[in-house]
């Protein structure tokens, strides 16, 4: 990965946010709805496995048989109401970041998308890294928000 590193350092920093969020939340806060649109921590970090990590790397860059026919059809990551474990939730997270690691390896900066139906206007790696860094900052926001409001624990304190 010696191509874009401070945007890839970056990447790695917001998925470890992500799972810092989660740390030392029972079960139950876990799987329970915080949010008027009901989703829950749980919920929202396999929407980041599914959605985010294998749909922009395995399907889009990759084009990978398999990423491309699911993400294709009318399933997605979101199952609200569905209980999860922290540890099922967590290790897919993770064993989905590793692939997407392997894949980000393999490219070069303006590798085009094998899959272009699904990139979204997206025309290289470069703007699909973006794209997903974004999109894990704005979620692992979220779950700082839910978090201070289950808990008070805050990633970045705020002083007034």
């Amino acid at each position: 990965m010696s191509h874009h590193p401070f945007l890839l350092q970056s990447l790695a920093w917001k998925r470890s946010h992500v799972l810092e969020a989660l740390e030392g939340l029972d079960e139950a806060a876990l799987n329970r709805v915080h949010v008027a649109s009901g989703w829950t921590p749980l919920d929202l970090v396999r929407h980041l496995t599914i959605d985010v990590e294998r749909y922009w790397f395995r399907a889009v860059m990759a084009g990978e048989p398999e990423a491309v026919a699911f993400a294709a059809g009318d399933d997605s990551g979101w199952r609200l109401g569905t209980p999860q474990t922290y540890a099922d939730v967590v290790a897919a997270y993770r064993a989905e970041i590793a692939h997407s690691d392997r894949i980000l390896a393999s490219l070069k900066p303006h590798a085009t998308p094998q899959w272009e139906e699904g990139a979204g206007g997206r025309a290289d790696l470069t703007s699909v890294i973006v794209h997903v860094l974004v999109d894990t900052a704005t979620h692992a926001g979220q779950l700082d928000i839910l978090r201070e409001g289950i808990d008070g624990k805050q990633y970045l304190v705020v002083h007034p």
